[in-house]
């Protein structure tokens, strides 16, 4: 029973991982990188320079208890798309200067549309370009964030649009501290003035006025919203979401793909998920590290919504809300405060925002998963010591001995309880020897040994169930936690977040090509130094055991650490380094107690039985 039991145990967890490195995450990654080709291929036909989606000027909800904003038509169609650099050159903007981003303001529509972030680069060469967040409409791939009003029921005054020429009020830059005011005069006795502040991380403050020097009183809604113009890359996996994004409310958190809101039922032309009269929420977009998400007012009713659209060709997407009306009588004013994040997912970063800002739980913007509970806890706990050692990955290997520790009266127990069973393997055979054709008396045996020995043969498999929530919880640390992004080791990795670059089948690069790049079989032919080094620790763990009766289930545990080390040859190198650390530490851990309780450690003969007797044997 011990056998079948361990076995079972493995198989599954093995079963799992394979499962869904094969079969999900190597097809999801796949199918994203297509999905990102034709996207682009789309992306160059001509595009409306202006988007769908905003709120249409001058029109006016149904009813103060409309979920959303009107769309205008797509507008007039501009010329093909333009380069990012052409578009910002095109126009008058505010520059945006501070120690984490870099970017402008255009004075066309005061959209914040030009965004990256200085601190973090395309890949782990410093000298890379920094990570472009947000770009404006037109360019390649437009991703911004607008604020505004829409008028109320029988409001037929100009308002601002996306075409409207605002004027800066004094010169300079917008940088912490020295917020910038930009003005607009409808010429109808309506005045409009927006100041714009930022922080020294990521985070924009509006504040938008509105001066009525008109005769009547006049009612407005104000709105924000975030739009990106074609379908982003994902990374394709299913334990991470990127897409839209929200805490509204009571309703908890929200997630939707792009996919998801592509297949909905369009309605008047666009897809839409609706969240009315929402307080106490925020909204966005989230990729894998980067995020543009609203932050309104926790004490504001909203209506809020996901939408999806398309011009042209173009697949567009939306988060908005609309704030309650607001009327404003002649020779009053009427204001509204807004709030975005664009920036990196800084764990410490958000949850700062979240704690000064009384967010609800704007946390989850990182998607720490199911297991919550063990996976931030994790993620603290490792950045602790990074912050002593200054290297994640010796973080990694000191966190891991920690977790030994925790887990080491049960491993005892484990351990002894294998010992034990190593000491009657003998009878253990005779048993099956004995009632070959009667399971159930062999059964009844097993069970009066274990009870005479004291034998419990549940006991191996615990170290191996405890140990998968921790797995999966680091390996969602190293996955979706941007302090892991381009943290070296030591060596060759300089990413614990990336596969170990080397590769056994170019002879760590003594050969100049890349195996990967085969035709049907390349994925499969990247293979690590840190990998073969798990695997062997692995093979060495396995060794240590008591070798089953059984040829088949012998078969598994002799095949199982290969599989294992082809398996995890595409996961993070922090991960794999983690996994041999912690097969080392169970060796000599097994090893020390195994001997202090009498058991045999066999560890060579086996390898010696594995491979052939000895030199002389019959």
């Amino acid at each position: 029973m011990n056998d079948k039991n361990t076995i079972i145990a493995i198989v599954l967890s093995a079963l799992v991982l394979i499962g869904w490195q094969f079969f999900i995450g190597g097809p999801q990654m796949e199918r994203a990188k297509q999905e990102a080709q034709l996207k682009q291929q789309q992306q160059q036909a001509p595009a409306p320079g202006t988007p769908g989606q905003t709120p249409a000027p001058g029109t006016a909800p149904a009813a103060p208890g409309q979920t959303a904003p009107q769309a205008p038509g797509t507008g007039a169609p501009a010329a093909q798309v333009q380069t990012r650099e052409a578009i910002l050159a095109a126009g008058p903007r505010v520059q945006i200067d501070t120690p984490a981003v870099k970017g402008s303001i255009a004075l066309k529509g005061a959209r914040i549309d030009d965004l990256a972030l200085v601190q973090y680069r395309e890949t782990v060469d410093p000298k890379s370009p920094p990570i472009v967040l947000l770009a404006p409409s037109g360019s390649e791939h437009p991703f911004y964030a607008e604020f505004g009003w829409v008028g109320g029921p029988g409001v037929t005054a100009k308002l601002p649009t996306p075409d409207t020429e605002w004027r800066q009020e004094g010169t300079g830059a917008l940088v912490p501290g020295k917020p910038v005011t930009l003005a607009w005069d409808n010429g109808e006795g309506l005045q409009f003035r927006r100041t714009i502040a930022v922080d020294d991380k990521y985070l924009f403050t509006a504040k938008d006025e509105v001066v009525n020097k008109g005769a009547e009183p006049v009612t407005l809604f104000p709105y924000a919203l975030v739009s990106r113009h074609g379908t982003p890359k994902t990374e394709g996996y299913y334990i991470l979401h990127e897409g839209l994004i929200g805490v509204l409310g009571d309703k908890g958190l929200q997630e939707e793909t792009y996919k998801k809101l592509d297949e909905l039922k369009p309605v008047d032309g666009r897809r839409e998920i609706a969240f009315p009269n929402v307080t106490n929420g925020w909204l966005g977009f989230t990729d894998k590290y980067w995020a543009a998400t609203l932050l309104p007012d926790t004490s504001a009713k909203l209506q809020a919504r996901f939408s999806g659209g398309t011009i042209g060709t173009l697949k567009t997407y939306q988060t908005d809300y609309l704030a309650d009306p607001q009327t404003i009588a002649p020779g009053a004013t009427g204001s509204a405060d807004m709030r975005l994040f664009a920036g990196a997912k800084e764990v410490q970063t958000i949850d700062a925002y979240d704690k000064a800002l009384k967010l609800n739980r704007f946390e989850l913007l990182i998607d720490w998963g199911w297991f919550y509970f063990i996976t931030k806890p994790l993620f603290k706990l490792i950045d602790w010591f990074f912050h002593f050692t200054g290297n994640f990955g010796f973080a990694i290997l000191i966190v891991t001995v920690l977790i030994k520790l925790v887990f080491l009266p049960l491993a005892n127990k484990s351990y002894a309880s294998m010992a034990k069973m190593k000491a009657v393997q003998p009878e253990m055979v005779n048993i099956r020897e004995r009632y070959a054709d009667d399971k159930m008396k062999q059964q009844t045996a097993l069970m009066e040994l274990y009870k005479k020995e004291k034998i419990n043969p549940l006991a191996g498999c615990l170290p191996i169930v405890v140990q998968i929530p921790v797995f999966f919880a680091l390996y969602k640390v190293l996955f979706v936690t941007i302090e892991m992004r381009h943290a070296p080791f030591i060596g060759w990795i300089r990413d614990l977040s990336a596969p170990d670059p080397t590769n056994i089948f170019n002879l760590f690069g003594l050969i100049p090509y890349d195996p990967t790049l085969l035709p049907v079989f390349g994925h499969f032919l990247h293979l690590g130094f840190w990998p073969i080094i798990m695997g062997i620790t692995m093979f060495f763990q396995m060794k240590l055991n008591p070798a089953p009766p059984d040829p088949t289930q012998k078969m598994i545990f002799d095949w199982m650490p290969l599989i294992f080390t082809f398996m995890l040859a595409g996961f993070s190198a922090g991960l794999v380094i983690y996994w041999a650390w912690n097969n080392t530490l169970s060796v000599l851990q097994q090893s020390f107690i195994m001997n202090r309780h009498g058991a045999k450690i066999e560890l060579f003969d086996n390898l010696k039985g594995m491979f052939g007797k000895k030199k002389g044997g019959t």
